[in-house]
């Protein structure tokens, strides 16, 4: 019996083509016997080293270097080089007392490791944890941090899902960042990617049949979902989501790019993570909360498993943020073409999507289904006017808050914490950060990383943009330019916008109407001329300026929560009043 090298209480590697498996170990060679049968494809070894740090790796069918272990934990000197024992239990934890927390109602605030901090570690991260509490956000995000080669990454070429990655501090400085969220009242949720692979350090194929070859999607092949021997490649995923949840101690998931799963078996593999989530609840007495990505706006995700649903808490909602990002910026090419509207934010308010079996211009085809507000609550939507997506994948990787003043920043923040949904930030959104968010890489090999810069080139240079502005995405400047400044949060109209976003949080919390109505409790009204929409939630309501102009908008009455601007008036008149709002400027209305 050994220390736990990969998840089980022994070296047990799933390698079903293989005809001769050895572990290395300690510097020993350890010759692997089939496992029953053999005709699941599993090995075990003997008479390996049985306690302390081990440092390991496999030799398939004579190989002459050990390969690291699919389920390894630990990868210190990195993807390519042999793995290490980690004990997972070993772990003291301090959240014995922690209840965990529900979507409903919660503010979601995202967060790259690597550039949250000047350190660019977990246990750097750790210390701004009373800074996100004192904001007021009940979830912290974590982009992926699972081995990739190199030493920075946005963490989506990760290739060992199971591990943490060193440079970020390895697993023992995740459990303990998890540890200290919840001891700040902060749940933790992980972005973890099984839609495809890295580039480079990716051995599953040497093992077994992950992937799909010759069945890609956008980053490369598939991962083997329903094709011969695939009971166990899903297995491999739902053992992953489990660690997080038990080993970790982790609050919920969002699942990566969930549409470029290919998956034609009767019971999806969304099916089955939404069932994992709920039996690990029972498990702990705690909500494990599953969100997907996905572009495909299916409420299907969303629906219970017994009404033909996959039963998953949330899915983020990606016609929020166009709609959003059209009317306080004006840009309206490509993807944004159809949100070109008040009355697209208005019906995305409404309904919770605009596309919900409507022409897509940019897809050139009809697109999404309607949400059965019957069976989904508004939360269940994850929204946001900024993400680590929609500002990274930008040619020069620039921020709302780059190009536009306070008041556009403002109506962003206030559309985005009063709408029906689940609100997300993105790191340094609510101070508007003056630092970009880029796309960065670290890959080792020469040629990848020509490949890749020269590759983003071409990718923008399609799109219209000057390819001489786009960063080099393999320049070490292209990462330290994304790195939060945060000495400027407490400067001038930084420290203004800051304190906005606090104010807003707390009203959300203590305002009913702000997180409980449904969709039939919610309605929108605007004036496409003059550029305002009022939002009502119960008795109340949010009035947004989206115009340079002042604008009069006729309002219930009651008396202002919340003001992004000194010129707000309220002129009452009995049954109903008269809004006086500033040039891009908002109010909140309690009634």
């Amino acid at each position: 019996m050994t220390l736990p090298a990969n998840g089980s209480e022994r070296f047990d590697l799933w390698a079903p083509k293989a005809r001769a498996v050895t572990l290395v170990a300690g510097g020993a060679h350890y010759p692997m016997e089939r496992v029953g049968d053999g005709r699941d494809g599993w090995w075990s070894a003997a008479g390996a080293p049985a306690s302390g740090e081990v440092d390991y790796g496999y030799l398939v069918d004579g190989d002459s270097t050990p390969l690291p272990d699919p389920r390894s934990r630990r990868q210190p000197a990195g993807v390519h080089a042999l793995s290490r024992t980690f004990d997972a239990g070993s772990h003291q934890w301090s959240d014995g007392q922690w209840a965990g927390r529900e979507l409903k109602g919660a503010v979601i605030y995202e967060l790259h490791v690597g550039t949250f901090t000047p350190e660019g570690t977990l246990d750097a991260a750790t210390g701004k944890l009373s800074y996100l509490a004192e904001l007021g956000v009940d979830f912290v995000e974590l982009l992926p941090v699972n081995g990739f080669n190199g030493t920075h990454n946005w963490g989506y070429d990760g290739v060992l899902w199971y591990t943490v990655h060193e440079g970020y501090g390895g697993p023992a400085a995740y459990q303990r960042f998890v540890d200290a969220a919840h001891a700040a009242g902060l749940g933790v949720i992980q972005d973890v990617v099984y839609n495809h692979l890295g580039p480079s350090g990716n051995y599953l194929p040497r093992f077994g049949p992950y992937l799909k070859s010759g069945e890609g999607n956008t980053w490369g092949d598939s991962v083997n979902l329903d094709g011969p021997d695939s009971d166990e490649v899903r297995r491999y995923i739902l053992d992953n989501a489990a660690m997080w949840l038990r080993d970790y101690h982790v609050d919920g998931l969002r699942l990566d790019a969930v549409h470029a799963f290919k998956d034609e078996r009767a019971v999806h593999l969304l099916e089955d993570f939404g069932a994992l989530a709920d039996e690990i609840s029972a498990e702990t007495g705690r909500p494990a909360t599953l969100i997907a990505e996905s572009d495909l706006n299916n409420p299907r995700l969303l629906y219970p498993r017994d009404a033909n649903g996959y039963g998953l808490a949330g899915q983020w909602s990606d016609d929020f943020h166009h709609a959003v990002h059209v009317n306080v910026s004006g840009e309206a090419t490509g993807y944004y073409a159809d949100f070109e509207s008040l009355g697209a934010l208005a019906k995305v308010l409404e309904r919770g999507f605009f596309h919900d079996g409507s022409y897509s211009s940019f897809r050139g085809r009809h697109h999404g289904r309607p949400i059965d507000p019957a069976r989904v609550h508004p939360a269940a939507l994850v929204v946001c006017s900024q993400n680590h997506d929609q500002i990274g994948n930008r040619a020069t990787g620039d921020r709302l808050s780059q190009t536009l003043g306070y008041g556009q920043l403002a109506l962003a923040a206030v559309a985005t914490l009063t709408a029906p949904f689940t609100p997300m930030l993105f790191m340094g959104e609510e101070y508007g950060a003056s630092t970009p968010w880029q796309f960065f890489t670290s890959h080792p090999e020469p040629e990848l990383g020509k490949a890749t810069a020269e590759g983003r080139i071409k990718e923008f240079e399609r799109m219209g943009w000057d390819p001489a502005v786009v960063p080099d995405p393999q320049d070490p400047a292209t990462f330290t330019r994304s790195k939060l400044n945060w000495a400027e949060a407490a400067e001038g109209e930084h420290a203004r916008l800051l304190e906005l976003y606090r104010a807003l949080i707390a009203l959300r919390r203590t305002t009913p109407d702000l997180t409980d109505p449904g969709f039939a409790d919610t309605a929108v009204e605007v004036d496409e001329a003059e550029r305002w929409l009022l939002l009502r939630r119960g008795r109340t309501e949010v009035a947004l300026n989206f115009s340079a102009e002042a604008r009069r908008v006729p309002v219930r009455g009651g008396s202002v929560a919340l003001a992004t601007d000194d010129g707000v008036r309220l002129e009452p008149g009995g049954s109903a009043g008269k809004l006086d709002l500033p040039g891009h400027s908002a109010a909140i209305l309690t009634n």
